[in-house]
């Protein structure tokens, strides 16, 4: 099978971000993969398990402009586009932008904000601009949102509307680490001082490349029929109470396209699509009947047995 070798750096970005997020490597590669298929990234997880480390480290390794801001229920969508305001001097209003002008925004905690300041996100996500004011304003390239959202049980939360939700590529959990990556984080440096001894492994023209040549991997008529089988079984089946839209079976193939070029392949295979569909799944799809309790995985894992391989 010919290869497809995508930017040699790239293997070096998940080796360094694997030594400050320790035993995360599956979560680091499935987060690349969401920017190369130019997608965006909800971590939702318990305060402290690393969230917003990743999203650091990822930054700084691929040389990217980074913004983060920290949402909080009184945060207006000002705040984040930006703001016009009067100059004497010009004797004009003068657009300052807000912090979602970078490469990479963190959103720390998305589910803080009040729904109306969440929406503010929509069309910088989808469309990687902003309307402000009568006038659209394009946003830099790549341009990648990574979300960390507590879980809704907490207090002080709102939930994410499903059009908000349907807008990240991917929704993903860190989890507690096991005991070795435990006993070498409370052994070793402080997270927050290794980051700043990172260099960048690459620039963002790279990542663009990059995301640029996802069109050329691959995917034959089966493949694409059995991601059509995936998405068809859950809108059937009455175990869900929606199935996947055709925009999250584009999603599906997209993010196994970069999981391919990840692992250096020109062409994808059905494990491509089994390896990214929990995280492409999980949260656009819903228990029939308000049931509650499967997991990412093993919603996925149920998904896979009942849908035949091409």
């Amino acid at each position: 099978m010919a290869n497809s070798t995508p930017h040699p750096a790239i293997h070096q970005v998940i080796h360094q971000a694997g030594r400050v997020v320790l035993g995360k490597e599956r979560q680091i590669r499935l987060a690349l993969a969401c920017l190369l298929a130019r997608g965006h990234l909800l971590i939702e997880d318990l305060p402290g398990v690393g969230k917003t480390i990743l999203a650091h480290v990822l930054a700084r390794l691929l040389g990217l402009n980074f913004h983060r801001i920290q949402f909080t229920s009184d945060m207006l969508p000002a705040d984040i586009i930006g703001v016009s305001i009067f100059d004497r001097g010009t004797g004009a209003f003068q657009f300052h932008p807000g912090p979602i002008f970078a490469q990479m925004v963190l959103v720390d905690e998305v589910n803080r904000a009040t729904p109306k300041t969440q929406s503010a996100l929509l069309e910088a996500m989808e469309e990687h601009q902003v309307t402000t004011e009568g006038e659209t304003r394009p946003l830099p390239e790549p341009f990648f949102v990574i979300a960390t959202q507590n879980p809704s049980h907490q207090i002080g939360t709102f939930p994410l509307p499903e059009s908000q939700l349907d807008r990240f590529l991917m929704r993903i959990e860190l989890g507690y680490p096991d005991h070795a990556a435990e006993r070498e984080l409370l052994a070793g440096s402080d997270r927050r001082d290794m980051i700043a001894t990172l260099t960048p492994c690459m620039e963002p023209g790279d990542m663009v490349e990059l995301q640029s040549s996802l069109a050329q991997v691959h995917a034959s008529d089966a493949l694409i029929a059995y991601v059509q089988a995936l998405a068809e079984h859950t809108r059937r089946a009455p175990e869900y109470e929606t199935g996947l839209s055709p925009r999250a079976a584009l999603a599906l193939l997209r993010a196994a396209r970069a999981w391919a070029l990840l692992d250096e392949r020109d062409m994808v295979l059905p494990e491509d699509v089994q390896a990214v569909l929990p995280a492409v799944a999980s949260h656009r799809l819903h228990p029939a009947g308000g049931a509650s309790g499967a997991s990412a995985q093993e919603m996925a894992a149920a998904l896979i047995g009942a849908v035949p391989l091409p």
